[in-house]
């Protein structure tokens, strides 16, 4: 036998392989582990061919080859050489006792994998596994666990959403370039050149920072097209959905700031990229992380509402399922999950109430052919009354992440719309996974994936960044690759430094300004599109550059004219929002020059009776916000300067005490109204019986709060709370403290306010105070604000004799649908 030709008992694979070979290329062997032969008899080369008889990948680089022969001469039973036609049988023969032991961690992560590529090799993803556990040993997450806990969970979402090996394998070692000494250059020497770009682009997306003028949608597609393929995307997303799963780690400014990026930029990024499945689970953690009160809300109303819900779509499945059945429509029927974050969005964006939202049911039909589909919907229209304006046809025209479906609206068995969907399984899994769906697609056909599959161009969005790809010799020429027209709905501008601001179709100049910061707008004097000057009210084009003067002067501003041509509504308010401010700041200052002259006419002291405290006390008594509009009413003349300085009188204990007492500023000397009725403060001061107490309207006591008493000039003791925003200037006084204590009688009663917020809906308020009412208590005033989220924070003051109650009073409020908070406050919170 010739010496080449002997068969290596240790390594399992012969000596005489072609440069090159499949088989063995010098580098590290495929499978992680070089067994010994079982048997030399044959002499094949035991160690080099998968189960099916392919050759093993080569070292530097990965795929799942399935026909390949093995490499090189090898030698019969007798030492004649054999064809290669017996060898691949000799090979298949030995397979069986050739398997790579497989470590237990990695099992899951394998067999999820070929379910969906059964064809796929093991010891690829091994391999991978192998190395990156040898360079993340000794890291740790904030959890404690070993850092391969992360790229391996990344990997399996990957593997569950049916991505080939490639992706799974650059997911395996996504962080070792990041985070240890292993380069890319011995990256590509292992794994192959497709590998190492994966990695890299992960590592670069890695290093984008992702702040708020991210929140454009044509910022995400450049995100995007920073990418040289989609798949960096796919990992991205794989990489951060495990990281919002174990957030709770992180501390709580991350945890915000991880959820704020997700919520603003990853999730509608998935969506872009047609992956239903992940942007749900992001926004749906990335909101809980970010509005946990709001989160536990909407999930409780969902639990209260499920079994009706639940008894609804049963009767609808069943009955679509007969009258496809009847029609000898084989269809699969289910009902359509609902996500808590589209619910809240719903709600914020369409301004309906939860009951409306969660009660629609929603269908989905699945089915064979696109032939079906239509047959289902006539069958469906024919049995079912269809609501007009409500058909879509996805299907003809796919949205631009390549979903299809028909879209119908009908009216149910209880006279409630009933939404339906109807596609085919392998639109329904483009619904579901988007651009993955494809890649799995691909490499069932069993080819091999090398770089984006060609008909990624379906994708419209993804076209156009093939588009760049091709033709950008630089990262820097993105911008000029997405210049184009996305929407009829929209413009896409640019600044001078390439930032990309979009605006409503026929916006102007001064939308462009307010879009880029509210003071830019504020003091625009002129503009340049296209390095030529134009006035400030001309059309934008797609693609312009625009180009902004502002004036230094500190009274510049908009004029009433910018009105009538701005397009955007963000310009629109902030232009409204300038002209109230300037009309309210002037009333303030005329108020505030009108109670001075009056308070000179009658020659009182301004410093210390125009205290905040003495004027928000007067604010109140008016029903208004704060001083600054107790002031602007009166610059309105809706309120006299005259009656402010009377109450202030009055409050401070007429002429003398107003003269004297700065102290008495901030509270009411006056009986409250139900003080008349014969109530008391149920305070008793040590060691006196026979002085007039009265609860501080600055604080609002009431038991069990701890609490101070202060003689007044009068010779009254107001009660306030040891944390009373007046505590400290009051304590300064120590000649005039003196010790109460709580003493309740029959007759005792006591102001409390609390703030209720909720999830804005119709009839809000009146169900709040309908609790109020039956909780009997004595409902003083109530104010209610609506934030831009709708969010409905509302205040209420009232009287009730036992604070004890209090706690049994604020549990019933937090019960009302859409409560997610009730809690006191003082009258200086």
């Amino acid at each position: 036998m010739h010496p080449t030709g002997e068969v290596n008992p240790t390594a399992g694979v012969t000596n005489d392989e072609a440069p090159g070979s499949a088989v063995n290329s010098g580098g590290p062997d495929v499978a992680g582990e070089r067994g010994a032969a079982p048997a030399a008899a044959n002499g094949a080369a035991n160690g080099a061919v998968d189960h099916t008889g392919a050759a093993a990948p080569a070292a530097n680089g990965v795929g799942d080859h399935t026909d390949a022969a093995a490499a090189g001469n090898g030698f019969g039973f007798n030492g004649a050489p054999t064809g290669r036609r017996v060898r691949a049988r000799l090979a298949r023969f030995n397979a069986p006792w050739q398997a790579p032991h497989i470590p237990e961690v990695l099992e899951p992560l394998i067999a999820t994998h070929q379910q969906s590529h059964p064809k796929a090799d093991p010891r690829v993803l091994q391999r991978a596994f192998e190395m990156a556990s040898k360079w993340h040993s000794g890291q740790y997450r904030k959890s404690g666990d070993p850092y391969i806990t992360h790229p391996l969970a990344v990997a399996t979402i990957l593997a569950n959403l049916g991505m080939d090996t490639t992706t799974l394998v650059a997911a395996l070692l996504h962080d070792t370039i990041e985070d240890t000494d292993y380069t890319l250059d011995e990256m590509r020497a292992d794994f192959g050149g497709e590998v190492s770009l994966l990695v890299d682009g992960v590592t670069k997306l890695d290093r984008v920072k992702l702040g708020d003028a991210a929140k454009a949608e044509t910022i995400r597609k450049m995100v995007v097209a920073m990418a040289k393929d989609p798949r960096v995307l796919v990992i991205k997303l794989a990489d951060r959905l495990h990281n919002m799963r174990t957030l709770t780690f992180l501390p709580k400014a991350k945890q915000e700031q991880k959820a704020k990026e997700t919520l603003e930029i990853l999730a509608p990024l998935a969506h872009r990229l047609g992956m239903n499945t992940v942007k749900w689970e992001l926004e749906d953690l990335a909101f809980g992380t970010l509005f946990p009160k709001r989160y536990e809300e909407i999930n409780r109303l969902i639990g209260e509402h499920q079994p009706q819900r639940d008894t609804q779509l049963r009767k609808v499945t069943q009955k679509v399922q007969v009258d496809l059945r009847a029609a000898k429509i084989r269809a699969e029927v289910t009902g359509r999950p609902k996500h808590l974050y589209s619910i809240y969005q719903k709600m914020i964006v369409r301004g309906r109430d939860f009951n409306d939202i969660y009660d629609l049911v929603g269908v989905r039909i699945l089915v064979d052919t696109v032939r079906d589909c239509y047959a289902a919907l006539g069958v469906i229209h024919a049995n079912w009354q269809p609501v007009p304006g409500r058909f879509k046809d996805y299907i003809a025209m796919p949205k631009f992440n390549m979903y299809q479906s028909l879209h119908t609206t009908v009216i149910g068995p209880t006279g409630k719309p009933v939404e339906m969907q109807i596609r085919t399984y392998a639109m329904h899994r483009t619904a579901e996974f988007g651009i993955a769906a494809h890649w799995k697609y691909k490499e069932q056909k069993g080819a091999t994936v090398v770089g984006p599959p060609a008909h990624i161009d379906e994708m419209t969005w993804l076209r156009q960044l093939l588009d760049w790809q091709r033709e950008a010799s630089d990262p820097s020429e993105f911008l000029d690759a997405l210049r184009f027209d996305l929407s009829s709905q929209e413009v896409y501008v640019f600044t001078p430094k390439g930032d990309v601001i979009p605006l409503p179709t026929s916006s102007t100049p001064v939308d462009f300004a307010y879009a880029v910061h509210t003071e830019v707008g504020h003091k625009c004097i002129g503009a340049r599109v296209n390095g030529k000057l134009v006035p400030l009210e001309s059309t934008l084009s797609n693609g312009d550059v625009i180009e902004i003067f502002t004036s230094k002067s500190a009274t510049a501003g908009p004029t009433q004219d910018w009105l009538g041509f701005v397009k955007s509504p963000r310009a629109r308010t902030k232009i409204r929002q300038y002209f109230n401010k300037e009309r309210r700041e002037e009333a303030i200052e005329t108020g505030k020059d009108a109670i001075a002259k009056a308070m000179r006419k009658q020659g009182m002291p301004l410093q210390r009776m125009l205290t905040t405290d003495s004027l928000m006390a007067i604010a109140r008594d008016l029903h208004l916000a704060d001083v600054a509009a107790l002031y602007a009413a009166v610059g309105d003349s809706q309120v006299s300067a005259q009656s402010v300085v009377q109450r202030l009188m009055v409050s401070l204990g007429g002429e003398e005490g107003a003269a004297e007492d700065l102290a008495e500023s901030a509270v009411a000397t006056r009986p409250p109204r139900a003080r008349h009725n014969g109530a008391d403060p149920g305070v008793v001061v040590r060691g006196v019986t026979d002085v007039w107490i009265k609860l501080a309207r600055c604080c609002t006591p009431v038991p069990p709060d701890t609490v101070f008493g202060f003689v007044t000039r009068s010779g009254g003791v107001s009660v306030h709370r040891d944390d009373c925003f007046n505590a400290a200037e009051l304590k300064a006084q120590q000649e005039r403290l003196v010790e109460v204590t709580w003493k309740l009688t029959s007759a005792s009663t006591f102001l409390v306010a609390i703030q209720v917020e909720a999830l804005d809906r119709h009839k809000l308020l009146a169900d709040v105070t309908r609790v109020l009412s039956e909780e009997r208590v004595n409902i003083l005033s109530a104010t209610v604000t609506t934030t831009r989220d709708r969010v409905a924070v509302s205040r209420f003051s009232f009287e009730m004799a036992d604070p004890k109650h209090l706690g049994h009073l604020l549990n019933a409020v937090r019960k009302v649908d859409g409560v997610f908070d009730a809690y006191r406050v003082t009258s200086g919170t």
